[in-house]
C-alpha cells in the first residue's frame, strides 16, 4: 500500500520519457512497458539486458537513466547510487539536473554525506530556486552530527508483528492502546494474485494485541468477510477517539481503467464491520488520496494527496465539516510551513494540536523523516525533525503516539529489519541515576572498610552509606533525583575528609556516576606547605603567596573538626631571639589570613620555631644542580659543608618554611600521643654492639630490627642475599599501618598495588633500618608471595651494617 500510493502519482510524471519512434529490441519494449506500468523490478531486469544490446550512445544513456529511476522507485539505494553516478560522470546531469538531485539523495541514503553534499551543491547551483539543493547541503552536515548523538528514545523492532514483506502504518484500535491495526502485503493477504503495480501481494489491514507480558498475538486479518479487506489494496487506517469507526485507504485495481486511492469509513458492530462508505474529497477519482488522521470530534480530517494547488509532490491537506453526519468541505492545503516541493505523507494528529508527519522535503537524514509541528490558532509551527534513533538515513514514517505518554510506534525500512517496511516501537526509558565508587587509603592504595560517604542534595536531601571491605560504596536510583546537584563527602577516623560534586541537572538519560576517593591519613608529622616567601625582616603575607594556603583552607573546610598548628621556621642565620620573634609573626600572619577566609580562630594556633627545628628532607630534592638526599637534616654544619654559596643559599631557603600539623580532630586541643618505640635489649661494650638473638620453631635465628621506627623480628637465612624480604601479608600490614606508602614502591604503584593487594616480587624502600646502634638508610626490600615467615634477610644484609660476628651457639650478634 505504501509503495502503491507512493508510485501511483508518478505514472503521470514519467510517461513523457518514452520515445516510441526509437528502434527497440524486445528487451527495450518489455522494459518500457513495465516502466509505464510502474513495474520497476521487472523493468530494471529488462533494462539491464537491453543496455547490453543498445548500439547508439543516446539510447544507452536513456536506458541507463530509466534503470536508475527503477532503482530509485524500488528503494534500491545501492544500485541507484551506482547508476546515477555513471550518468553524472558522463555529463547527463547537465541535460537533466534532477539526476544530480536523485544521485545526491542516493548517496545521502547510503550515509555518504560528504559525497552527497558535493552533489547537492552542484544541484543547488544548477537549480538555485529549488530549496532541495540548499536543504540537502544542510542535511548532510546535520545528519552526521545527529547520528553521532542519538536521542533519548529506545527503539525496538516489533518482530512478532513484522513479516518478510512490508508491514507499516499502525493505528491504535482500543481505548487502552494495546491493540493495533496495521497494513501488510504478507502472504496471508486477501487474494492469491499479485498486484500488477507493485509486483507484490495486495495489501490488507491486519490486527494484533499485546498482553500483560508484552507479547504480541499472531497478526490476523482485520476482516475476512470481504467488507474491509478486498482483492484491492487496503491500508493506512485510523480509528476515531471512541474506537467504533474505522477510516482507511483503499486503492482499487480496476482492469482497463485508471483508478486512484480514496478514503473510506466503516462502523464497528458486535462482530462485524458495516459496508464502507467513501468520503468524497475530490471529484477526480484517478488521483491518490489517503493516509487519513482525524480530530477527536471527527470534524477535521488531514490526509496526503498530490493535486493541483500543492507545492510540488504529495502534500498534506485538511478538510472540515460541521457534524459527523455531513460531508467534508473542499480540502485546503496546509501551506508552505508544512509542505515542500518534496513529499509530505502519513499524518498523525495528536491531541488535536500536534501534527506528526513524514517528509523528504524538509531537512532530514535521507529518505522520509518524521517531523512534528504544533498548531496555535490557524498557524503551524516550523516542523521539528525527531532525530535519531527514530529517524535514519532510510524511510521513516507512519508514526502514532500514545496520548500524554512519550511512546508509540512508527515504521522504517532501515537496515536490520525483518522485511521491507517494519513496525518499530519507541519509548523513553525511565531515567535511572546511580552513584558508586571505591574508597582507598591514598598512602597505601588499599581498600578502606567502613568509610562514611554522605550524599547531600541541593533539594535538601541527605543520605549516607559506608564502604564495604572492598572499599565499595553506592547510592541507588531512589536516592538520586533529576535536576539536583549533589555534594559527596567521604571520611573516616584519622583520615582527611574529601569532597566531590556531581549533578543530574541537564542529564536527560540514565547515567551511572562513578566517583572514587583516595583518603589521605592525617599525619603525625608536620606537613610542609608550598613556598611562602617574605621580604627581608618582614612578616606580611604577600598576595602572590596567598595561593599557597588555599589547599589548607580547602582541607579545613572539608574537615571542620580539625584543630591545626601553623608553624613558621627561619634559616640558621641571625640570633635565636630575633628568629623566634620573626617566625612567630609570620605564623600569625598566615593564621590571620585563614581567619579572614572564614576559618574559626579556635581551630588555629600560630607557632614560631625560629631556627630551632632544622628541616629533615623526606625525599631527594635538587636545587642549584645539587641533589639533597632524603634523610638529610639541614643544620648549620651541613650548610657550611656545601660546595658553594648558591648551594648554601638554596639550603637556607629550604629551611625557611611554613608547615601545619593536626593538633586534634574534635575541636578540643590536646597533645598528640607519640608512638612508643618497642624495647630492644642491647648489651653495649666499648667499640661494639652485642645483640641477643632468639630462634623460631624452624631453627631460624631471629634478629631484632627497627625498620622505619617499628620493631620487627627478622628471620636470618643463610646466603648472600642483600635484600630484606617481606611476606605479602606483612607488606599489606605495613601499608595499612602507614609504615610505608605507595610512594616507596619502585615502578607504577597503581599497578603494583592494584585490587587492594601487592604484587609478588615488588620492591619498596625503607627509610632506615637499625640493628643495635647501627643504622643504614634507604634500604631496598622485596615482597615474596611464597614466604611463610613475616620478614627474612640473608647474611649479606648484615655486612651492610659493618663488620660483625655471628655466634650461632650463643645466639649473639656482635657489630663492630
Amino acid at each position: 500500500m505504501k509503495s502503491y500510493f507512493y508510485l501511483l502519482s508518478l505514472l503521470f510524471v514519467f510517461l513523457f520519457g518514452i520515445n516510441q519512434s526509437q528502434a527497440q529490441n524486445r528487451f527495450i519494449e518489455a522494459a518500457d512497458q513495465a516502466y509505464t506500468n510502474l513495474q520497476y523490478s521487472i523493468a530494471a531486469t529488462n533494462y539491464k539486458k537491453a543496455y547490453t544490446k543498445a548500439k547508439l550512445a543516446a539510447e544507452k544513456e536513456r536506458i541507463l537513466f530509466r534503470l536508475a529511476e527503477c532503482y530509485r522507485f524500488i528503494n534500491d539505494t545501492h544500485n541507484a547510487e551506482i547508476t546515477y553516478g555513471s550518468l553524472v560522470r558522463n555529463g547527463y546531469g547537465r541535460q537533466n539536473s534532477m539526476v544530480l538531485l536523485f544521485y545526491a539523495e542516493a548517496l545521502r541514503a547510503n550515509e555518504k554525506y560528504e559525497d552527497a553534499k558535493d552533489i547537492f551543491e552542484q544541484f543547488a547551483k544548477a537549480e538555485p530556486k529549488d530549496p532541495r539543493g540548499q536543504n540537502g547541503i544542510i542535511s548532510c552536515d546535520q545528519a552526521k552530527r545527529w547520528a553521532q548523538a542519538p536521542g533519548k528514545y529506545e527503539v525496538i523492532n516489533e518482530r512478532k508483528l513484522n513479516s518478510s514483506e512490508d508491514d507499516f502504518s499502525p493505528a491504535f484500535a482500543d481505548v487502552n492502546y494495546r491493540s493495533l491495526i496495521f497494513t501488510s502485503d504478507r502472504d496471508a493477504s486477501t487474494g492469491k494474485s499479485l498486484d500488477d503495480w507493485t509486483g507484490k501481494n495486495f495489501s490488507d489491514l491486519f490486527s494484533s494485541s499485546i498482553d500483560q507480558k508484552g507479547m504480541w498475538s499472531e497478526p490476523v486479518l482485520l476482516d475476512v468477510s470481504g467488507v474491509i479487506n478486498t482483492k484491492a489494496n487496503e491500508g493506512s487506517a485510523t480509528m476515531n477517539s471512541t474506537f467504533n469507526r474505522l477510516y482507511f485507504t483503499r486503492c482499487p485495481n480496476n482492469k482497463g481503467r485508471e483508478s486512484g486511492c480514496q478514503i473510506w469509513f466503516s462502523n464497528k458492530g458486535e462482530n462485524r464491520w458495516t459496508n464502507p462508505e467513501m468520503i468524497q474529497l475530490s471529484k477526480d477519482s484517478t488521483i491518490a488520496i489517503g493516509q487519513p488522521t482525524l480530530s477527536s470530534d471527527e470534524l477535521t480530517i488531514i490526509f496526503s494527496c498530490e493535486k493541483v494547488g500543492g507545492y510540488g509532490g504529495k502534500d498534506l491537506w485538511v478538510s472540515t465539516r460541521n457534524s459527523i453526519n455531513e460531508p467534508f468541505g473542499a480540502p485546503m492545503n496546509l501551506g508552505p510551513e508544512i509542505n515542500t516541493p518534496g513529499d509530505e505523507m502519513f499524518p498523525f494528529l495528536s491531541g488535536d494540536s500536534v501534527l506528526y508527519f513524514s517528509s523528504n522535503g524538509h531537512i532530514g537524514m535521507g529518505g522520509l523523516d518524521i517531523f512534528k509541528s504544533s498548531r496555535t490558532g490557524n498557524r503551524w509551527s516550523k516542523p521539528q525533525n525527531l532525530l535519531p534513533p527514530i529517524n535514519s538515513s532510510a524511510d521513516d514514517f507512519g508514526i502514532i503516539v500514545v496520548p500524554k505518554e512519550d511512546r508509540g510506534y512508527f515504521c522504517s525500512n532501515r537496515k536490520g529489519g525483518k522485511g521491507g517496511d517494519d513496525i518499530y516501537s519507541f519509548s523513553r526509558p525511565p531515567i535511572v541515576y546511580t552513584l558508586k565508587g571505591v574508597v582507598k587509603d591514598d598512602r597505601s592504595l588499599q581498600f578502606l572498610d567502613g568509610a562514611k560517604i554522605k550524599l547531600l542534595g541541593s533539594n535538601g536531601s541527605s543520605v549516607e552509606t559506608r564502604s564495604d571491605p572492598k572499599g565499595n560504596y553506592g547510592f541507588s536510583n531512589n536516592q538520586l533525583e533529576p535536576n539536583v546537584t549533589y555534594d559527596i563527602e567521604a571520611g573516616k577516623d584519622n583520615y582527611f575528609t574529601k569532597k566531590a560534586r556531581e549533578t543530574t541537572v541537564g542529564i536527560d538519560r540514565s547515567k551511572d556516576f562513578v566517583i572514587n576517593f583516595n583518603l589521605e591519613p592525617i599525619p603525625d608529622k608536620p606537613v610542609i606547605l608550598p613556598d611562602i616567601l617574605y621580604d627581608l625582616d618582614k612578616w606580611d603575607l604577600k598576595p602572590q603567596y596567598q595561593d599557597s594556603l588555599q589547599g589548607l583552607i580547602r582541607t579545613l573546610e572539608e574537615n571542620p573538626r580539625l584543630v591545626v598548628e601553623l608553624s613558621s621556621h627561619t634559616d640558621a642565620r641571625a640570633g635565636l631571639e630575633y628568629n623566634d620573634q620573626l617566625s612567630q609573626k609570620r605564623a600569625e600572619s598566615a593564621v590571620n589570613f585563614l581567619i579572614e577566609r572564614g576559618i574559626d580562630p579556635g581551630r588555629l594556633k600560630a607557632k614560631g620555631y625560629g631556627k630551632r627545628v632544622p628541616r629533615t628532607l623526606s625525599q631527594d630534592m635538587v636545587r642549584e644542580g645539587y641533589t639533597f638526599k632524603a634523610g638529610t637534616v639541614i643544620t648549620e654544619e651541613f650548610v657550611a659543608s656545601l660546595p658553594d654559596k648558591p648551594t648554601q643559599e638554596a639550603a637556607h631557603q629550604m629551611n625557611r618554611r611554613t608547615e601545619f600539623k593536626v593538633l586534634s580532630k574534635d575541636f578540643i586541643p590536646k597533645p598528640i600521643n607519640k608512638a612508643i618505640t618497642p624495647h630492644i635489649e642491647i648489651v653495649t661494650v666499648p667499640d661494639q654492639d652485642s645483640v641477643k638473638l632468639t630462634s623460631d620453631e624452624e631453627g631460624f635465628l631471629i634478629i631484632p630490627v627497627i625498620a622505619n621506627g617499628i620493631n620487627y623480628s627478622v628471620s636470618l637465612a643463610e646466603g648472600d642475599d642483600s635484600y630484606l624480604h617481606f611476606s605479602k601479608p606483612e607488606t599489606l600490614k605495613l601499608l595499612k599501618e602507614g609504615v610505608i606508602s605507595k610512594n616507596d614502591f619502585d615502578g607504577d604503584s597503581e599497578a603494583v598495588l592494584a585490587n587492594s593487594t601487592v604484587a609478588d616480587k615488588a620492591v619498596f624502600k625503607l627509610r632506615e633500618v637499625r640493628i643495635g646502634t647501627k643504622t643504614i638508610k634507604n634500604i631496598k626490600a622485596s615482597v615474596s608471595a611464597l614466604q611463610k615467615v613475616s620478614i627474612m634477610m640473608g647474611e649479606e644484609m648484615l655486612s651492610r651494617f659493618g663488620q660483625y660476628t655471628l655466634d650461632r651457639k650463643k645466639k649473639l650478634l656482635i657489630l663492630k
